[in-house]
């Protein structure tokens, strides 16, 4: 039997719209993302277990990793059988990469079943593709880092996709909300404009470069000023049950450095370069952005080593 664990991520980092995105890890040792086991059977099976299985659709032609096992049989030009288990711990339509962490998780774990058919670049493209199944678009800002770790920028020509990893600041740790209800990413890009002004353009290619620039030049001040996001902010953050800039007053009061919306939502981040500070923001945030027993608030560092193989 093949175990594979896929973490939990960021996409867009405010800045970099569907272009940046970072694996995480909880500063506490736990692990935050989902695993798939996979062996030989005689018959296709695939069970889901996981604190947030219930979330799953019922319906197995709708389950992505299911998806995914079908797509990779047409690679092989056969339906194989086997045994899949879906540990869903990421929570579906949170803004935390969790339609990432399950086709990352079902492809690397195929892959190595079947002998490594594909290459890196190669099972890269496909995780894009069938993202695209769930989002409506190809996009690697969460497949990318979940799958190879670390805090990337995704630049994708023609059919090749070349994802590159961004340096990051040691200090930073990131405090994730999730409030404990959905926005699906279908109607988290519905309310963006199709067409923005050149004012805006020049911004955003003003942010996104100083940032990247900021990080590899180590910084930090700079890449917290650059920290800007006109493109899905301003919209996205009206789905938000609570404003997005009170919580960004309240908290930087408290201590951080940045804060915005992680990936599609409802998710929050709090960026905070002082682990001092991070109890009484988290506190603040469970009070005041957590609605349900579903819904966490946890401190997260980088996850450098994005997806493996899990020895037991």
């Amino acid at each position: 039997m093949i175990k594979v664990y896929a973490p939990a991520s960021i996409g867009n980092i405010g800045v970099g719209f569907d272009v940046l995105g970072m694996a995480v890890t909880p500063i506490n040792g736990d692990l935050l993302g989902d695993y798939i086991s996979i062996e030989d059977s005689d018959f296709f099976k695939l069970k889901s277990i996981g604190c947030f299985n219930n979330q799953l659709p019922i319906q197995l032609e709708k389950n992505i990793v299911f998806q995914c096992w079908q797509r990779f049989c047409k690679i092989l030009g056969k339906n194989y059988p086997v045994s899949i288990v879906l540990k869903k711990n990421t929570p579906v339509s949170s803004g935390l990469g969790s339609s990432a962490c399950s086709i990352v998780a079902a492809l690397i774990a195929m892959n190595a079943h079947f002998k490594y058919l594909l290459n890196n670049d190669q099972l890269l493209m496909l995780m894009g593709e069938m993202e695209g199944q769930i989002s409506g678009a190809i996009h690697f800002d969460n497949v990318s880092p979940c799958f190879l770790g670390g805090m990337r920028i995704i630049l994708k020509n023609c059919n090749t996709v070349i994802s590159q990893n961004i340096p990051g600041f040691s200090n930073w740790l990131w405090i994730l909300a999730y409030p404990g209800v959905k926005i699906s990413t279908l109607e988290s890009r519905s309310v963006l404009p199709n067409l923005y002004s050149r004012a805006d353009c020049i911004e955003h290619s003003k942010y996104l470069s100083g940032f990247i620039h900021a990080c590899h030049t180590q910084q930090e001040l700079l890449a917290i000023k650059c920290m800007k996001d006109i493109i899905a902010e301003p919209y996205r953050s009206k789905l938000l049950s609570v404003k997005l800039s009170y919580i960004r007053r309240s908290v930087i009061k408290r201590g951080a450095i940045a804060c915005g919306i992680s990936g599609a939502g409802p998710t929050i981040f709090v960026l905070c370069n002082n682990y001092i500070v991070t109890k009484d923001i988290v506190d603040w945030l469970l009070r005041v952005y957590v609605k349900n027993d579903v819904g966490f608030v946890r401190v997260f560092s980088v996850d450098n080593k994005g997806a493996r193989i899990v020895i037991e």
